[in-house]
């Protein structure tokens, strides 16, 4: 490649900035670089912030437990992976003061913790933020303990052989899920004085916890290894896997910033092939002359490759620069309510902005701009010979595997980008013939619209003349309507899927959730404590019985015989479940296969009558714990409750709204079959900050009742949903610019054919005010057309982005087919009347001769 070729391509570039076409081309590649390097930075960023602070919920990135102490093996692999680790020990026990006797919920933690956050304590009134936990010799309590013995600050507590002082009491833990599970009252002490309380002893029921902190490609080194660990019976927890109520919101998150990202870039591609083929059709004469002064082909192609890679190369450059200015103000946006310190941005996001741009001038362009390589020398004295366009097909065709190899290394699911990619061909074709019918009707109605002399017979002859122009340039216009069709379905798309994030985000945690759990609660104090709630609590579950079971067969078989392999390691073949019985479906589930208990047996005295029938009691189960453990309608279950057993088959399969923070239960009999063994009951309810006072009247009246607080759960998991909802605001105005971006450049397009149509109105006798009605009446019914196609297909597609990516319920939204198609006629009509504005001004002679503009 020659120096001149460099020197004709730079020269060539610096006269065509002052072209329209071009400086949509600009536009289009800067907000593909920077809508990708933007959410490039920020998902590398924000996701590991945001997944980190979601780790305080569990301690640390990942959570090992057992039974038994942890190998030293075991910490020098981790270590050696780059984890920071940290003890702690976990166990019930028995704790006094004088005469008073109360059983906690003992936790030991050594000088590494916690990993993240901080606790906060009240120390003599005074109530701070502690990243550690207690010294030796010194214990803190949780305040229902405190409550309960009558303790504050300084007093002293036996613990087993040993007694403590009380150093703090716990308003908040620093790893608050840790005592969720737990139905006594927090003790936490160092684990160097665990000796001295002489509770370790052999068979002592006690849980091992091994807590890793580190960066993400440390966990990942170890995946294998958590793998293998999960098959020996260690309960490994992760913040993804196993807070399903921050976990869900994450991936959602991801996979709308990824998604959202995709269309940005779309966008930029359906404009950049726009503003090529009116770049090209302006060069060919250039082209002509340029072979009659001897560049071959090959020349002729360098010349206009190297043009746009200059025009890239600075798109790029200023595109990369709003990405990183993006994600900065994004990221200060949320600093006010982010608690970590982020990791600096790396450089692979920039790169592959820049990768992308290229990628998407190379799919959109590439076969557009192979026309100038047919240029004849004999079209600068015969004007008639201009190469023929490329097929669309073929256009089409390069186009769509580009965009599917971006759809593959953004979503790094090759069978997510086949169906995407599938799915978008067939919807363009269905497009392609919804369009054509959809201009045949507008052009027909708008022939029938009223002739005679009236008030409005400028509008209603502006509507005519419009969509006969429509009509007349049938395929151009098709053309113009599939690509602001596609934009408008991109920016609708990507508004609802976040307006739909943000109900379910809302919906999921409104300001009633229960914040309080009351556990243990005896069937003689049922109705009592039902009472004591009752006008007090501003929003309550229903009170559920609760029978501890574990499971001891499947269909005949041991459980870890008959589960598959990946399954063997499920904590619930573990441990006991919670098993209750239910008349009627609880609220948050979900029926998704079989039926509910028939009303004869949901009674006892239905089920009864059927036992010496079927001794074998249906039962519901949830579909998550079916379909790892392998378990389908008509599978039986052993349970072993206490010294007896009891057989269920599954009836019915259920979907639960887990991120409910209500009760929620893997297995649910009919009446009449569990209440003959022991039980208890459970609920959750909320209350406000100001109403301590009921709680510690619960706590008098009710010393056997376990009350959890998960207040502390409930502002985590919203500090970081709130985080997630700002991002998802500011990724929508980079979808939203790179959308008009492609009006922008179709409408560039398309003005030499308007100014052409313009002369000819203009000789005809027509004025700059009909002029300016017949255009704005076709751009409104190219942006009405383009708007309901664009609500037709953002409704197909979202109901399968649903399902398939997002883990959301389908829906239908009747308000989409009234401002999609509004805002199409806004966005077109005003793009439109204002880049025609200078043709409405120029003489007819000069607006003919456009037609034919080199």
């Amino acid at each position: 490649m020659s120096g001149r070729l460099l020197r004709l391509s730079w020269r060539g570039l610096k006269r065509d900035l002052r072209s329209g076409d071009v400086r949509a081309l600009f536009v289009a590649l800067a907000l593909a670089v920077a809508a990708s390097t933007m959410i490039g930075f920020f998902l590398d960023r924000l996701d590991r912030g945001l997944t980190r602070q979601a780790g305080q919920l569990l301690g640390g990135d990942v959570v090992l437990e057992q039974s038994r102490p942890f190998e030293a093996e075991l910490r020098e692999t981790l270590e050696a992976a780059g984890l920071t680790l940290s003890d702690q020990v976990d166990m019930v026990s028995m704790v006094s003061r004088g005469d008073a006797f109360q059983s906690v919920s003992l936790k030991a933690v050594d000088d590494v913790y916690p990993h993240y956050g901080a606790s906060r304590v009240s120390r003599g009134g005074k109530v701070e933020e502690v990243a550690a936990g207690p010294p030796r010799g010194e214990v803190w309590i949780a305040p229902r303990l405190a409550m309960l013995m009558d303790l504050q600050s300084g007093d002293s507590l036996r613990v087993g052989s040993a007694t403590f002082r009380v150093g703090a009491v716990i308003e908040r833990e620093a790893d608050p899920s840790a005592g969720f599970g737990s139905f006594n009252p927090r003790l936490m002490m160092h684990v160097d004085d665990l000796p001295a309380t002489g509770l370790v002893q052999e068979g002592s029921r006690i849980e091992y916890e091994l807590l890793a902190a580190g960066p993400a490609q440390a966990v990942e080194e170890v995946a294998p290894l958590l793998e293998r660990l999960r098959g020996e019976g260690v309960e490994v927890r992760d913040v993804r896997q196993d807070r399903p109520r921050l976990g869900s919101a994450l991936a959602r998150a991801d996979r709308y910033l990824s998604l959202a990202g995709l269309a940005a870039v779309l966008l930029a591609g359906v404009a950049v092939a726009m503003a090529t083929r009116r770049y090209v059709e302006r060069h060919l004469d250039t082209a002509a002359l340029l072979r009659c002064f001897g560049a071959s082909q090959r020349e002729l192609v360098w010349i206009f490759v190297l043009q746009l890679l200059w025009l890239a190369l600075a798109a790029s450059l200023l595109g990369a620069v709003l990405g990183l200015a993006g994600q900065a103000a994004l990221l200060a946006l949320l600093g006010a309510v982010m608690p970590i310190e982020l990791p600096p941005p790396g450089i692979l996001p920039l790169g592959m902005g820049i990768f992308t741009a290229l990628a998407v001038l190379m799919g959109f362009a590439g076969p557009t701009l192979l026309r100038l390589r047919r240029v004849s020398a004999l079209k600068v004295l015969r004007r008639e010979l201009d190469p023929l366009p490329a097929s669309a097909w073929w256009v089409v065709t390069v186009a769509a595997g580009v965009f599917g190899g971006l759809l593959w290394l953004y979503s790094s699911d090759g069978v997510l980008a086949l169906g995407l990619l599938v799915g978008g061909l067939a919807a363009l074709l269905a497009l392609w013939g919804l369009g054509g019918v959809l201009l045949a009707l507008l052009a027909r109605l708008c022939a029938h619209l009223p002739r005679q002399a009236a008030p409005h017979d400028g509008l209603w002859r502006a509507l005519r003349l419009g969509g006969q122009q429509l009509a007349r340039r049938r395929t151009a216009s098709l053309g113009q309507l599939l690509a602001f069709a596609t934009a408008l379905f991109a920016m609708g798309m990507i508004a609802l899927v976040r307006g739909d994030l943000l109900d379910t985000w809302r919906a999921q945690l409104p300001e009633d959730t229960p914040n309080h759990f009351a556990i243990n609660i005896q069937p003689a104090e049922r109705d009592a404590f039902e009472a004591a709630l009752a006008g007090t609590a501003d929003a309550r579950s229903a009170l559920y019985p609760m029978v501890r079971g574990r499971i001891t067969a499947i269909d005949g078989q041991p459980p870890l015989e008959a589960v598959p392999e990946q399954a063997r390691g499920d904590n619930v073949l573990r441990r006991e479940l919670n098993l209750t019985w239910r008349a009627d479906l609880p609220t948050g589930n979900r029926l998704v296969a079989g039926d509910w208990f028939a009303p004869s047996a949901s009674t006892a005295e239905g089920w009864l009558g059927a036992v010496a029938a079927d001794p074998v009691a249906p039962i519901s189960l949830e579909s998550g714990l079916a379909e790892r453990l392998g378990l389908t309608l008509g599978d039986t279950m052993t349970f072993s409750i206490g010294s007896e057993t009891l057989q269920g088959r599954v009836a019915s399969l259920r979907d639960l709204d887990w991120d409910s923070f209500r009760p929620n239960f893997y297995v649910i009999f009919p009446p009449g079959v569990l209440e003959d063994f022991g039980h208890s009951y459970i609920t959750a309810f909320h209350l406000d900050g100001g109403e301590r006072e009921l709680l510690r009247n619960l706590v008098r009246d009710f010393p056997a009742v376990t009350l959890l607080d998960v207040e502390s759960i409930l502002s985590r998991v919203r500090e970081v949903l709130d985080q997630v909802t700002r991002a998802v605001e500011l990724v929508l105005v980079f979808v939203l610019l790179a959308g008009v971006s492609v009006l922008y450049a179709a409408l560039v397009a398309s003005m030499p054919v308007r100014a052409h149509e313009a002369g000819l109105l203009r000789v005809f006798g027509a004025g700059n005010r009909l002029l300016s009605r017949i255009q704005g009446a076709e751009f409104a019914l190219l942006g009405l057309a383009s708007g309901l196609l664009a609500a037709l297909l953002v409704e197909l597609a979202a109901a399968g982005i649903y399902v398939a990516w997002l883990d959301l319920a389908p829906r239908w939204h009747p308000a989409l087919w009234g401002w999609l198609p509004l805002g199409g006629v806004l966005l077109v009509g005003g793009i439109g009347q204002w880049l025609s504005r200078g043709l409405r001004r120029q003489a007819p002679a000069a607006s003919l001769g456009l037609l034919g503009e080199t």
